[in-house]
């Protein structure tokens, strides 16, 4: 007579059982929580290389802001050096027109000589003004304009230093200008007026 069946042991696990926490195909569990000082630590170290990244970023980044500030400075020089040549050229065209008026002005002292410089192609106004004699220089290119000025090896005066040539222009327009206001007629003086009367209309 064969025995009876025995009985699985009651706490025995059955190979098809599963435990409350055991995980399901399909879900996602979320990693255990690290203890505090590891999880510290592993920060710690994750966070290394970044700021071993960021320091070695920093020279080339403070290194590219200094080019960029440095072309920005050069820019804006060579934008002022362009303004300040053209208004320059300006200032030497309007001073080489108002010697050839002056030039013309005074047709019996005014004459071309050389400029003095040894330069090929210099040459200078002279010309007399209150019996003194003054000179300017002039380059090659502003001679065109001084056709009606004759050339002279040698002015009839010799010329005024800067300084004194200055100070005796400024003395000459002075007294051209004391002169101009004693030789013109009086001016004009308007009619009084009549005083109003109580009759009169308006």
């Amino acid at each position: 007579m064969p025995p009876p069946p025995q009985a699985p042991w009651p706490d025995a696990p059955r190979p098809d059982a599963r435990r409350p926490d055991d995980p399901r195909p399909g879900d996602v569990r979320q990693p255990a929580a690290l203890p505090g000082r590891l999880a510290a630590a592993l920060r710690r170290v994750l966070r290394a290389p970044a700021r071993t990244r960021e320091r070695r970023a920093e020279p080339s980044l403070r290194l590219a802001s200094d080019l960029e500030n440095c072309r920005q400075q050069r820019d804006r020089w060579r934008r002022n050096a362009d303004s300040y040549e053209r208004e320059l050229s300006r200032v030497r065209l309007e001073r080489v027109h108002l010697l050839a008026w002056l030039a013309a002005l005074h047709p019996s002292s005014a004459v071309l000589t050389d400029g003095g410089t040894g330069a090929d192609g210099v040459r200078a106004l002279s010309l007399r003004a209150g019996e003194r004699g003054l000179s300017w220089p002039l380059a090659p290119a502003e001679l065109p304009l001084f056709a009606h000025v004759p050339y002279a090896e040698h002015a009839a005066s010799a010329p005024l230093g800067e300084a004194d040539q200055a100070a005796h222009i400024r003395e000459h327009i002075r007294l051209l200008a004391i002169e101009g206001i004693l030789s013109a007629p009086p001016a004009e003086r308007p009619p009084p007026a009549r005083p109003a009367r109580s009759g009169d209309r308006h």
